[in-house]
């Protein structure tokens, strides 16, 4: 079984952080895809709340954040 199975059949979301995170532990945040929504939460409290941003609001979030970068 892959690991892309098992996460499907489990229920268990695979989070997902920046390649522009660094290791020292800053501020970075973790995202997880599911059916219909986009999960965030912080990467330093794993067992902590997360978000969920339906998937069109998501994609309107980042392309603005995109968009205005300084």
């Amino acid at each position: 079984m892959s690991i892309e199975q098992h996460i499907a059949q489990s229920g268990e979301l695979a989070w997902v952080k920046s390649s522009y995170s660094g290791t020292n532990g800053g501020d970075c945040v973790e995202v997880a895809t599911a059916p219909g929504t986009v999960r965030v939460r912080d990467s330093k409290a794993q067992t902590g709340a997360a978000l969920a941003f339906p998937r069109e609001q998501w994609a309107a979030f980042t392309i603005y954040v995109c968009e205005t970068a300084v």
